[in-house]
């Protein structure tokens, strides 16, 4: 499938396109906690966002990323600096090293069935240009990349949570198995120029190139003009989005 990519000089376009996308001012962002991850927030905000399967990282690495956010949370909030055996652990479980250990294939990869890929990309569009607004996104063998922004007064853990319930129980219905399918966590990235979105969009559009597959389908990046950030259906072959209550 010919993958639709967005030239180099349409991202400055492409955010300016989308109203209320702005760099947040100070005291615009929200940082939000539930013991695990900080999330920081803004209204209307342009996200990258990673969710994974529950089986995609090991329960040791997990405990690492959650120490590793503990350790960045404190120095950003009081400046203190870090001990060697921090900085190595820092260093050790970053994004992207994580997202090479997530390229590589780990778990199950239920995402490599062309079912549970389709029901995931309905889940995505569902509530486009309601909700939200999409304008890329990538089904990886066992985790997602999305770049959406909020509409209104929608907020961030709300739309993951939608996302990600609709699609778990489906998929444990397609695979006749039950228990936890998605990881609770997720990692998000808030948008803040043409140049960052630049480059989330060229991370999502050639990821799957990166981890080595071939002939894979499930990507998807919007056009210039985000006026038909729906096509997806017809490109990756995908049915037609079904209400999440079904």
């Amino acid at each position: 499938m010919p993958m639709k990519r967005l030239p180099p000089k349409s991202a400055a376009e492409l955010l300016a396109a989308i109203q209320g996308a702005n760099a947040p001012e100070f005291g615009d962002v929200r940082i939000r906690s539930r013991g695990r991850l900080p999330h920081w927030e803004v209204e209307s905000g342009l996200y990258f966002v990673t969710f994974r399967l529950g089986d995609s990282l090991p329960r040791e690495t997990l405990e690492r990323i959650k120490e590793r956010a503990r350790i960045l949370l404190a120095w950003q909030r009081f400046g203190r600096k870090l001990s060697p055996r921090e900085e190595n652990l820092v260093a050790r479980y970053s994004p992207r090293k994580i997202e090479e250990y997530l390229d590589a294939g780990r778990g199950a990869c239920y995402l490599k069935d062309r079912r549970v890929a389709a029901l995931v990309a309905d889940a995505l569009r569902f509530w486009d240009g309601r909700k939200y607004r999409l304008l890329a996104w990538c089904i990886m063998p066992n985790h997602v990349h999305v770049i959406f922004r909020i509409l209104g007064e929608g907020v961030l853990d709300e739309v993951l949570k939608s996302w990600k319930s609709y699609s778990a129980r489906m998929a444990n219905r397609i695979l006749g198995r039950s228990g936890t399918f998605w990881q609770r966590e997720y990692y998000d990235h808030l948008i803040r120029d043409a140049g960052e979105l630049q480059r989330a969009v060229d991370y999502v559009s050639n990821n799957p190139t990166k981890a080595g597959l071939t002939a894979w389908e499930w990507v998807w990046i919007g056009c210039a003009d985000v006026d038909v950030p729906t096509t997806a259906c017809l490109e990756t072959g995908a049915t037609p989005a079904r209400h999440p209550s079904s």
